[in-house]
């Protein structure tokens, strides 16, 4: 088959790779130097910052985030993407990572284009965006990153892929010593799960590592929620680099994931697992299917017997832990989850698609 010329559009919020924060971003530069390898001829519409092996097409310095432009300040994104697809020439396909606000664009091309959504999108019938999707439905290639985040959009576009996302396999190193801690990891919001995570460390007194960024509209809640309840024993880390939370996951007992939000696949996750940890999480969103129940760790039912959160469920998954072998966790990630399954499964989508 003939190689490809790609442009990948990310989003700018933050650089590619990103130093800290930024799972969107990390993938997209794994899909990036992966399609490369394979040698095709791959454009990234990034910000200048990005440091990557292909050609950057940008026409700003900075990430959105490096400012300190909160999310909710978009007009910034929405001129990235007008940049990215008035530059759409002598491509063969275009991938997008940069949600429905790109739909609006798709007018101006007339490149076969595939939109991988890394958030939880609804489409629901009678609301603006239902009428939005309808109209550039037949122009969108969609790709969800699990079955149950396929199934909570409740809309079929044109066509309608999964593909699981990837971690890096040879970074994120299996270790069989765990040390004396239980973690959690994640952007500091109520729906993530971080106020469950530190009820149960109170209530079986183990030792638990909080490790998220907290973005400034947050800080309040962080304040009000978090801080009161940190001592010796319930520790904030902060946002940290790749490269400590790699040592921090191989050493933690289990990683607690007790989310309340339709979690389209979980990096944290799979990172955890690859590092030989195994993941006690709610059953939201993709947790069944980046969890092995009962091999690599727990996916515990969300409320109990009296319809009340179930916190009990998580008790007993980290009485239960010992119970779980690091290497199956490990093993689970390799076979499902590596960066080059990922990349083949997106080369095999544009070849389809084409």
């Amino acid at each position: 088959m003939k190689k490809l010329k790609i442009a990948q559009i990310a989003p700018i919020w933050y650089p590619v790779p990103p130093k800290k924060y930024g799972g969107i971003e990390r993938i997209v530069y794994y899909l990036t130097e992966g399609l490369k390898k394979l040698g095709h001829k791959v454009s990234l519409f990034t910000t200048k910052n990005s440091k990557v092996s292909v050609k950057i097409i940008g026409w700003r310095k900075r990430a959105l985030a490096q400012d300190k432009i909160p999310w909710s300040d978009y007009f910034l994104e929405l001129e990235h993407l007008a940049f990215s697809f008035s530059n759409l020439k002598n491509f063969d396909i275009v991938h997008c990572h940069t949600g429905p606000k790109t739909f609006f664009f798709l007018n101006f091309v007339k490149i076969p284009t595939i939109f991988t959504f890394h958030n939880p999108i609804k489409i629901e019938k009678k609301t603006p965006l239902f009428e939005i999707a309808k109209r550039y439905k037949e122009k969108i290639n969609a790709v969800f990153l699990s079955k149950a985040h396929k199934k909570f959009c409740s809309f079929s576009f044109k066509r309608n892929f999964v593909v699981y996302n990837g971690v890096d396999l040879k970074l994120f190193e299996f270790s069989n010593k765990p040390k004396d801690y239980f973690l959690w990891v994640g952007r500091v919001e109520p729906y993530k799960g971080i106020e469950n995570a530190i009820y149960v460390a109170k209530k079986t007194k183990i030792k638990l590592l909080l490790i998220g960024k907290v973005d400034p509209e947050r800080m309040n809640y962080f304040k009000e929620k978090i801080e009161p309840n940190l001592n010796e024993r319930i520790q904030y880390l902060g946002e940290v680099s790749q490269k400590e939370l790699i040592k921090i996951y191989q050493g933690a007992i289990a990683t607690l994931y007790p989310i309340e939000w339709e979690e389209p696949f979980g990096l944290v996750m799979a990172e955890s697992m690859a590092c030989g940890t195994p993941v006690i999480a709610f059953n939201f969103g993709s947790a069944k299917e980046v969890i092995k129940d009962g091999k690599t760790g727990f996916v515990v039912p969300f409320l109990n017997k009296k319809g009340e959160k179930n916190f009990e469920g998580l008790i007993e998954a980290i009485d239960r832990i010992k119970e779980i072998k690091r290497k199956d966790c490990r093993e689970w990630v390799e076979k499902n989850f590596s960066i080059e399954k990922m990349v083949k499964n997106y080369e095999k989508i544009y070849y389809q698609i084409l």
